[in-house]
Formats: structure tokens, sequence, C-alpha cells
């Protein structure tokens, strides 16, 4: 009875997914509907789309099972960070910008507006080459955290599901484009607002409730020496839980798959709603995933962290759970891995169609052809993906997952500086972004080869290291503008001319101000 409840879920769970992929088939049938919706998707659609890209089964499992046992309830202010300077803080400083600038210049991607910000093709090719190099790995982790999950639910080959979600995955977004994308996110983002909070809620009753947890968390020794440590504020290392902050959070800034949402919301009005929603998203999941794996230790009897690793401290917690709620949070980890996954996806094919094959390797590329071959990408980039992660999960290869931990510092900290700067700062240099490109594609790579020996301890942590290149960055680029030749005067202000507008109203003057 438990494992038929299971699947008539999943059934109408991924029949929904495929349902909605087909009838959006007429969005996709050019390039701005394929990559972007048209440019026409609302506030809560691309809210939910940009949440659902940011917190994929790599959080949920992995993240917040390692951060909540390493550094306790304080593991939480990662969330928070999520919530506020990844989200919050995200959607005011560059939502409106980027909208704004990227459909003056009529770029659809992250490489294709820098290409056409600072006149530069070789720049584009560069930026499309970092991220085919860097998302691919990230993309093959989304299936790690499935594997514990389905371990305990189902009596299923991890094969099997991963072929599975993939070939799934693989349908909608090739059918329905963006908008596909976009109304499974929303509603993949409303199973994991739900899953959240009902596993947070059975969790905290399985130890009586959140004070009675607290205080057992206060009493586990645990690595420290500190009494109460994992109880407390800022928890036994504040050093390195202020990287895993920085990471998290400011990384999405960088990212491709995040930053385009900007691109396809629908106007200006759309982006004041959205940071509101998209706040809100991140503060229940994100917050809720981390200070959930806060209690991770009072599970201690269930984990064998030298044997199984962190990816097994949420999957402990939950095996307790009654199997409805089991089947919601498997149903909530497929959520958050689907939608990644096809944020991922799509990222990864327009950029290599738009940006390398359009223009350099095939010369006349119309719109329908353009189309045939993303969506033809899709299907090569989701094929590796599967692959990747059949290999990691099957031999003793680590490479896979070595890599996928420097993709995120690697592609927010090669980005992140140059598209802020290049949204704000018409002084910013074309060789600055040269610079930050290099440098943080070859430190990232370091931390991960035989010369990571030579970096500092603290930075041998990719999560630290990749904390430092995007901080790196924010430096690098202006040091670098400032003692490099200044683009072009009259282009950088045609360019720029697409933030004012002159608006035109009528003025009744009061009988007090006439007589002044």
């Amino acid at each position: 009875m438990d494992l038929a409840i299971k699947l008539v879920l999943l059934v109408i769970f991924f029949g929904s997914m495929i349902a909605i992929g087909l009838y959006c088939r007429r969005n996709a049938a050019d390039v701005s509907g394929f990559v972007l919706g048209g440019r026409s998707v609302g506030p809560w659609l691309t809210a939910f789309a940009y949440g659902t890209s940011y917190f994929s089964a790599v959080v949920f499992v992995g993240y917040a099972g390692q951060f909540g046992w390493k550094y306790g309830i304080a593991a939480t202010w990662a969330g928070l960070g999520n919530a506020f300077i990844g989200s919050l803080l995200a959607w005011v400083v560059l939502g409106r910008r980027t909208r704004v600038m990227t459909q003056h210049l009529d770029s659809a991607t992250m490489p294709e507006f820098f290409g056409k910000r600072f006149d530069s093709g070789s720049l584009k090719l560069a930026a499309s080459a970092i991220i085919f190099i860097f998302l691919i790995p990230y993309t093959a982790s989304l299936y790690n955290g499935l594997s514990r999950l389905f371990g305990m639910a189902f009596d299923i080959d991890y094969s099997v599901c991963v072929i599975v979600m993939a070939v799934l995955t693989g349908v909608y977004v090739i059918a329905g484009g963006y908008m596909a994308t976009a109304i499974n996110d929303f509603i993949q983002g409303i199973i994991m607002l739900a899953g959240i909070v009902a596993v947070i809620l059975a969790v905290l009753n399985s130890q009586g409730g959140f004070l009675a947890a607290l205080e057992k968390l206060a009493q586990v020794q645990g690595d420290s020496a500190i009494p109460g440590v994992y109880a407390s504020f800022f928890g036994p290392d504040p050093v390195n839980l202020l990287g895993v902050v920085i990471l998290t959070s400011l990384g999405t800034w960088g990212l491709p798959q995040m930053v385009q949402k900007f691109y396809a919301i629908k106007s200006e009005a759309a982006i004041s709603k959205g940071t509101v929603i998209s706040t809100a998203f991140a503060l229940i999941v994100a917050g809720g995933c981390y200070f959930l794996g806060g209690f991770g230790r009072l599970f201690a009897d269930r984990v064998d962290i030298a044997a199984n690793g962190y990816d097994s401290v949420i999957p402990a917690m939950l095996s307790g759970l009654p199997a409805i709620l089991i089947a919601v949070v498997v149903i909530l980890v497929l959520s958050a891995s689907m939608s990644t996954l096809s944020s991922l996806v799509l990222a990864s094919s327009s950029t290599l169609t738009l940006d390398f094959i359009k223009g350099n390797i095939i010369r006349d590329m119309d719109e329908r052809r353009q189309v045939r071959w993303m969506r033809g990408l899709v299907v090569v980039f989701i094929a590796i993906s599967v692959v990747l992660a059949l290999i990691q999960y099957k031999s003793s290869v680590t490479f896979i997952a070595q890599l996928m931990g420097v993709s995120w510092g690697a592609l927010a900290g090669a980005f992140l500086a140059p598209f802020l700067y290049g949204l704000y700062w018409k002084r910013t240099t074309k060789a600055a972004c040269w610079v930050s490109f290099v440098f943080s594609a070859v430190f990232m790579l370091a931390v991960i080869s035989p010369a990571k020996g030579y970096l500092p301890a603290l930075l041998q942590s990719p999560i630290n290291a990749g904390a430092f290149c995007m901080i790196m960055g924010l430096v690098i680029v202006p040091a670098v503008s400032t003692v490099t030749r200044a683009p072009g005067r009259e282009r950088l202000d045609e360019m720029f001319s697409c933030y004012e507008r002159m608006v035109t109203v009528t003025v009744k003057d009061s009988i007090g101000e006439q007589e002044g």
C-alpha cells in the first residue's frame, strides 16, 4: 500500500510535467520564444523559476546535510544569505538593468551580452566555453542526492531513476522551451514549499518539538570541545561558515542560468513583485533546508559519515517518517532537481547554439534552424549528464564530483564582476573582463589539481576558493579598467541611453504656488 501511494504520486507528477511541455509547444517556435518565453513571463513564474533553479537536490540533500552537520543550527545563516543576498539583493541590483539593457542590445544569453556590451566576439566565445566546461559537471551532480532517497523509498535501481528523470525533463524542455520550464518550475516550487514545511514539522516533532530538539542539540559534543556550540548563534566555525554564505548567496549574481531569468520577465513593473515573491520563496526553502540540516547530529546513531559521506545525513533524518511524507520528500527532491536540470540544459544549449555555432561554425542559421539545434543540444547535454552521473555512481571516479564543487566558484567568479560593472559602469573595459575570466577559471581549476598544495590552507576548500574569486573579481575589474583603454564614448552613450527615458507630465499649480 505504501509503495502504491508513492508510485501514484510520481505518475501524477510526471504526467503533469509532460502535459505542460506539450501545451507550451506553440510558445517555442522561434528563438525568443524557446529561450526567453518571448520576454513575456510574469512575476510569479519568473520568481519561482529563479528560486527552483537556485535550489536543487544538491542543496536539500548535500549542502543542508554537510553544513548542518558541520555548523549546527548556525547553518541557517546560509539560508538567510540565500534569501536576502542571493534573491532580494540580486533582484534589486540586477533585475531592472538586466532586463532593460539585454533587450536594448538584443541579447538572449550571458555570452551574447558580453560580446555586444564590449564589442568582442572573442569574449563571447570565451564566456560560452567557460559555461560549457563548468555547467556540465554541475548538471551531472543534480542526480547525486536522488540515489540515497530512492534507495530509502523504493526498491528501484538508481540508474533507472536517473534515466527516467532525464528523459522526462528532456521531453518537456524540448517541447515547450522556456515557457514550459517556467510553468513547471511554478508547480515544482509549490511542491517544494509545502514539502519543506511538512518535513521540518515532522522531523522536529519526532524529537519532541523545536525547543526539545534545540536542547538536545546543545548537549551534543561532536567534533568541538565547546559545550552547546551546535545550538549556538554562529556555530563552531564562523569563518568557514561565512565562505559558505558568500559562495551560495553572492554566487547567483554571476550564474548564467540564474541571471537569464531577468531577461525573460514581462516588464519592469513585474520586477518589484518578483523581488518579494522570490525572497519569500528562498526564505522558506533555503532557510528551511539549512535549518533542518542543523539538527542532523541528533540522528548520529543512524549516520556513518566516514562510510557514507554527508549525503547520508538528510536521508537518515527522514527514514522514520510516514510513507506519505517520504513520498512528498521524494517528489520535493525530484522537483528541485528537474527544475534546476531544465534550467541548466536550456542555458547550455542556447549558449552553445547562439554564441558558438551560429556565425562561427554555421554561418547561415535562420530561426527555425537555431531552435532545432537548441533542441538537439538539449538531448546531448542531458545524455552527457546522465553518463557522468552513472560513471560517478558506479565507479571510484571522484574527479566529476570535485569539478562540480568548483563550478559555482568558477562561473560566478568569472562572470559576476564583469556583468555587474558592465550594467552600471561605462568605464568597464574588455581587458578587465578577460582578466576576470582567466583568473577565476584558472584559480578554481588549481583547487582540484596538484597545485592545490601551494595555495593557503583556507583557500584549498572549493567553497572558500569560490568566494575568494568572486570578491577578487569585484576588485580586479575596476582596477584593470582604470589602467586599460577606455571604450568609445559615443557607442557607450547610445548603449546606456536605454536607462534614461524622457517622460512628459501635465502639472496643475496650486493657488499657493502661484502666489509665491
